[in-house]
């Protein structure tokens, strides 16, 4: 807008040709704009931004000794409306000036200072020259509106003289004395770690040894352990095959043995224990009708003769009792010998028969027969048991 004028951030706008009401001979505004009348007020800038001004100076010292100091110096106008106003009336024309005057101001203030100090603290205390610095300029900047933000000493040398490099001499001495001191300490240390080291994997090596004796040493007796585990298994294997074949063996056995009671001895006593029964009780019935023979006619007799023929038969085969007979075609084995056995029985039957009806045929008794004499080893007396 014509007329309306704003200061950059940092600048300061002065603003004179009329009356300001203030004690300062024009007006300042910061931060923000302002409406100036055209053709009767001007408008002029200051800037506020930090200036570096470079100070470059040969110093004597209190001994004597000339040294070439450098240091940077830096600075701006100060944010107040006073030192705007110093600032403006000095330097508004030609900015560029704050620099050179600037050096100039701190040029003679560290040769003042410098002057008052010798070598060793110059060197030593470079912070303590740079605050003196400071303090002895800070009223003469600020007249002129200026304020030091910092002051750094860059170099401080004595050209050729070789005062400073005398000066470190001993200090030099000293540090490369600690050096050779710290050198030789490391090398001791380094041999001794050497040394250490040289024991250590001596040790190890024959910690190794041992260990891989020992380790060979139970390989070696597990070796042995495994060479006589093997044929000691075998024969072991071997016993407890041989003990299964036998009992194998046994079990057969005795199952065979089994098998033989089941299919002769058994039928084989079953079948003695029948006819024993069975002759038994003929015997008791022939008894009592050999009895009634005696009252009877020959009908009678002969009657009895015949229920007396399962008698005769059981006496025969009472001769087998305690006999070694061997029966080799089991069941019909054992009826061919009772078929025996009966026939036997009927030859004796028709013989008493004949001596009963014809006692004096054959010169015999009416009471007694000859005695039968059945197949086998043993042999027993077959008695009619009748009256005469």
């Amino acid at each position: 807008m014509f007329g309306w004028n704003v200061p950059a951030p940092d600048e300061a706008m002065l603003v004179s040709g009329g009356k300001n009401s203030g004690e300062t001979p024009f007006r300042v505004v910061t931060g923000h704009g302002a409406f100036v009348l055209p053709f009767f007020r001007k408008v002029r800038f200051l800037t506020l931004s930090m200036v570096e001004a470079e100070v470059e100076e040969r110093c004597v010292t209190g001994q004597g000794i000339t040294l070439n100091v450098r240091a940077v110096i830096a600075f701006k106008v100060g944010n107040d409306a006073e030192s705007i106003v110093n600032a403006g009336q000095r330097f508004l024309s030609d900015q560029g000036q704050m620099s050179v005057l600037t050096g100039r101001i701190f040029a003679g203030h560290l040769r003042s200072i410098i002057g008052s100090m010798t070598v060793e603290e110059i060197v030593t205390q470079r912070q303590r020259l740079a605050t003196e610095v400071l303090d002895g300029s800070k009223e003469e900047m600020a007249k002129i509106g200026l304020a030091v933000d910092a002051l750094q000493i860059q170099s401080i040398d004595d050209g050729d003289l070789g005062y400073i490099t005398a000066m470190s001499a001993p200090h030099t001495a000293a540090i490369q004395r600690q050096a050779q001191i710290a050198h030789s300490q490391a090398r001791q240390a380094a041999a001794e770690a050497e040394q250490d080291s040289q024991r250590k994997q001596a040790e190890y090596g024959r910690q190794t040894a041992i260990v891989q004796a020992q380790y060979k040493a139970e390989v070696d007796r597990a070796q042995a352990a495994a060479n006589q585990a093997g044929p000691l298994a075998q024969a072991q294997a071997q016993r407890e095959v041989l003990a299964a074949r036998t009992e194998l063996a046994q079990r057969e056995a005795e199952l065979r043995q089994q098998q033989l009671v089941a299919e002769v001895v058994k039928p084989a006593e079953a079948e003695a224990e029948r006819v024993r029964l069975l002759a038994r009780a003929e015997a008791e019935r022939m008894r009592i009708q050999a009895e009634a023979a005696a009252s009877h006619n020959r009908v009678a007799l002969d009657r009895m003769l015949i229920d007396q023929l399962p008698q005769i038969v059981h006496e025969a085969a009472a001769g087998l009792q305690g006999a070694n007979v061997n029966i080799l075609n089991g069941a019909d084995g054992i009826s061919e010998l009772a078929a025996s056995l009966v026939g036997q029985g009927l030859t004796i039957f028709e013989s008493l028969r004949k001596n009963i009806s014809d006692p004096t045929a054959k010169g015999g008794s009416a009471t007694e027969s000859e005695p039968a004499t059945p197949a086998g080893n043993g042999t027993r007396q077959i008695g009619s048991g009748l009256p005469s």
